[in-house]
């Protein structure tokens, strides 16, 4: 079986153990072209072993899955030619400098030398890397060497990237840096595969897949999750104690946002009477991402 032509990813009962311990338990999922797709879950929730395992730099216990078309478990080199891979640790040699950088992965890739300072030369301008050919890799702030890694990623074309927590450790402006070259990325048909534990980049994706235990616990476009969660009964309640708020038995959820509570009732209806109850405003509001996510995995307001 392949895929066909619309769809960049697909894996169908993923599953990695590690001994007794399962720690990607049953992943289906398609990732049209040209798409943003987000792994979001906590550290430890299967990301980057699912990740590896599409790569193919790690060999399933069970199920199948296709990167471009291609079979990762029967032909797992071709899959790593045919993609960009940024780990988590930038997979950069820190003694050479930017530029040399770029040549060795285009070395590895097999990028033709009659294309070759094209190719480099594109990337240092659209990666905003223009006058830092010649540093020291060691000697670039954080938020360059991510621009650098993502290059290097790039540097033979490649129509599928995968980003495994890309921002990690970065300034809040290099990520929005960041998040802006990979939508100018989606504009131009590469599929950009990116696990995160950040819920605000999710909302820059096209569809979302929630990993909890290695496990599928919620999946859809970010619009369409929060859609379906909005029943009427999430409330904000602010200037009042957490166990307060627990104890009345209107009250489902307490969950931390801010200064103030985001609070799950267990009737919709509750609101008005939550607020005599306690004598303090309650508002009800609109599911983020956040909350959706929050409740996704089982989330109970804990301290």
């Amino acid at each position: 079986m392949t895929d066909n032509g619309d769809v960049a990813v697909r894996a169908k009962g993923l599953v990695r153990k590690f001994g007794s311990f399962v720690a990607v338990d049953g992943i289906d999922l398609e990732v049209a072209r040209g798409s943003i797709f987000g792994f979001l879950g906590a550290n430890g929730a299967g990301k980057t072993t699912a990740i590896r395992m599409l790569c193919g730099l790690l060999q399933p216990s069970a199920g199948q899955a296709w990167v471009d078309g291609v079979d990762v478990v029967k032909r797992p080199d071709e899959v790593k030619a045919r993609i960009g891979y940024m780990a988590q640790k930038f997979s950069l040699y820190q003694d050479l400098t930017v530029d040399e950088n770029m040549r060795f992965f285009a070395d590895i890739y097999l990028v033709p030398r009659k294309t070759l300072n094209a190719r480099i030369a594109e990337l240092v301008t659209s990666l905003d890397l223009v006058g830092q050919e010649h540093r020291i890799t060691k000697t670039l702030p954080v938020g360059i060497k991510q621009r650098l890694s993502l290059a290097c990623a790039l540097v033979h074309e490649p129509q599928v990237l995968f980003l495994d927590e890309p921002t990690a450790g970065v300034d809040p402006l290099s990520r929005r840096v960041f998040w802006e070259h990979i939508h100018s990325l989606a504009t131009r048909d590469v599929t950009v595969f990116v696990t995160t534990h950040h819920l605000d980049e999710a909302e820059n994706c096209t569809e979302v897949l929630f990993m909890q235990a290695g496990r599928d616990v919620g999946h859809g476009p970010p619009r369409k999750l929060r859609d379906a969660a909005d029943r009427g009964d999430l409330v904000r309640v602010a200037e009042i104690e957490r166990d307060v708020l627990r104890a009345s038995p209107r009250v489902k959820d307490v969950m931390p946002m801010g200064s103030s509570w985001h609070v799950r009732l267990r009737d919709a209806a509750d609101a008005g009477p939550l607020a005599l109850e306690l004598g303090v405003r309650v508002d009800r509001i609109r599911p983020s991402l956040e909350d959706v996510f929050l409740e996704a995995i089982g989330d109970r307001g804990a301290p």
